[in-house]
């Protein structure tokens, strides 16, 4: 007989209810539910829509329910990692979450170094700098006294608060607590002698809890309103690129990978698996960061600016009210299309520029970005595109060399999951770049993760290595194998690429 779990994976794009059928040896995958999400701006800052997201959570439970009902046996949800809210007294939510990409912490890296220097800060985090991580957040809100930080009684980043709406239960996951910088990977606890040196309060932070747990049954109006009554509520890795890793369909020895991965959405992470946190000098000089995995694993990676740079594109030139060939909104294949056709090599960008980490008229900004670096302008939408793809995948070769120089092996295989997938152009291209193979899929690599979480959870699998037999059994992926006769070009244009690195 099979076991459904339901897998809810928000994205900061969008967000969907997958359900995961097991019958023991394999996972059929089944989305019912699918919404838009995006940051609110109100009175000049972003904030997330919690009240939104949490309608459209509910109906996906309602639409979920209505289908298996009592055959549903956990919940799970994961999503972006960094971003907060607080509870008060008695529950009170204190506020909508700030979204990381607000301008509020811009400039808080540099005045932090002031307080405590880079150094010790990555000694005690082991985490890549980002000006959105919450260590700022926090610290931004001290320097402007906000009156939340003496009031909070517990801190719930955006899974946790989800959780907590779903089952009554305040948890502080592992995976996405260490997202935070404000968390120590070796001591396995928040890094409280850290927090205290930036004057930032620490009783709202109780230890974590591992993935895997059972936090209890869905709050029981809501259990009887959905139809689900006989769902609990279980942590999977709720940083959804912890359970994307998990989903990897690797067959390497849980330790020693010669593979790399990619998990490839609005953002791309990629890294390397690792048994324990890697904090040295060569990760510091890669600002690579030591993030939390699944049954004691952990992902040292590095943020890379990912689909957001091309989902920015389309959401422009559709607002613009630019059409295909057909006279519909411009589509992702009509992109493909203006990609392929464009002239190759032409000009590159740094996707971790500053400039292309907000909204705005990306088409534009790499415009601007390519004559302030003494490069060819785009002239069309498609040669935007390519620009784009290539800079993409000649990223992922750089972080590769890194990814080597700290796992110290030679890696194979980088594999890539997760909704870019659907990209072909960018695998084959990463493929090529890399001159490495790359194996696409699953493309709904999170949701298979946040399932396979749930189940170990359940005691239906043993731990990683059944977990990714599993998913070699159940989903199909797409090899790419670099194209040997464009080596030479792609040898040529990496090394135009790395004159625009910072030095």
């Amino acid at each position: 007989m099979k076991k459904s779990y339901l897998a809810i994976d928000m994205g900061a794009s969008s967000g969907r209810h997958v359900v995961g059928h097991f019958d023991g040896k394999r996972i059929e995958l089944e989305e019912l539910y699918r919404y838009e999400n995006g940051p609110v701006d109100m009175n000049g800052s972003l904030y997330w829509d919690l009240p939104g997201l949490w309608k459209s959570v509910k109906n996906g439970l309602r639409l979920v329910g209505s289908k298996y009902g009592a055959n549903i046996a956990s919940v799970g949800v994961d999503t972006w990692g960094v971003d907060f809210a607080f509870l008060g007294r008695g529950g009170e939510l204190l506020g909508n979450p700030y979204c990381y990409r607000d301008h509020r912490t811009d400039g808080a890296m540099e005045r932090a170094f002031k307080i405590v220097p880079r150094e010790e800060i990555f000694a005690q985090t082991g985490l890549q700098f980002m000006e959105f991580n919450s260590l700022y957040q926090l610290m931004v809100m001290r320097e402007k006294n906000s009156p939340l930080l003496e009031v909070a009684r517990r801190l719930l980043q955006i899974p946790d608060l989800f959780h907590w709406l779903l089952s009554g239960e305040e948890s502080n996951e592992f995976t996405n607590a260490t997202t935070t910088q404000c968390f120590n990977p070796t001591t396995r606890s928040w890094a409280y002698s850290l927090l205290k040196k930036f004057d930032i309060p620490t009783h709202f932070l109780p230890p974590t809890t591992e993935p895997g747990t059972t936090l209890g049954k869905l709050r029981t109006p809501l259990a009887e309103d959905c139809r689900l009554t006989s769902a609990n509520v279980v942590l999977p890795g709720t940083h959804d690129t912890a359970s994307a890793v998990f989903a990897v369909p690797s067959s390497a020895p849980l330790g020693v990978p010669d593979w790399a991965y990619i998990s490839l959405g609005t953002w791309a992470l990629m890294g390397i698996e690792s048994p324990q946190p890697v904090i040295n000098d060569v990760v510091s000089k890669f600002n690579f960061t030591n993030e939390g995995g699944v049954c004691g694993t952990m992902r040292i990676l590095k943020n890379i600016c990912g689909m957001w740079l091309l989902q920015e594109c389309r959401r422009v030139w559709n607002q613009q009210g630019k059409t295909n060939s057909y006279g519909q909104p411009i589509d992702w294949e009509d992109m493909n299309i203006m990609t392929a056709n464009a002239k190759p090599f032409v000009t590159f960008i740094d996707p971790d520029a500053s400039e292309f980490a907000k909204p705005g008229n990306m088409p534009q900004i790499i415009c601007d970005y390519a004559k302030r670096t003494g490069q060819v302008v785009p002239k069309t939408d498609g040669a935007v595109l390519r620009t784009i793809v290539e800079s993409l995948a000649l990223k992922f070769r750089h972080v590769l060399t890194m990814c080597e120089a700290i796992g110290g092996k030679h890696i194979e295989t980088i594999h890539i999951v997760g909704g870019g997938v659907k990209n072909k152009l960018l695998l084959q291209a990463t493929a090529d770049a890399t001159g490495r193979r790359v194996v696409g899929g699953p493309i709904e690599g999170t949701g298979i993760g946040n399932v396979l979480m749930q189940m170990i959870g359940a005691g239906d699998v043993s731990g990683v290595e059944e977990a990714r037999e599993i998913v070699r059994n159940s989903f199909d992926v797409v090899t790419f194998e670099p194209f040997g006769s464009e080596a030479a070009a792609w040898d040529e244009a990496y090394e135009r690429f790395l004159t625009i690195l910072p030095q």
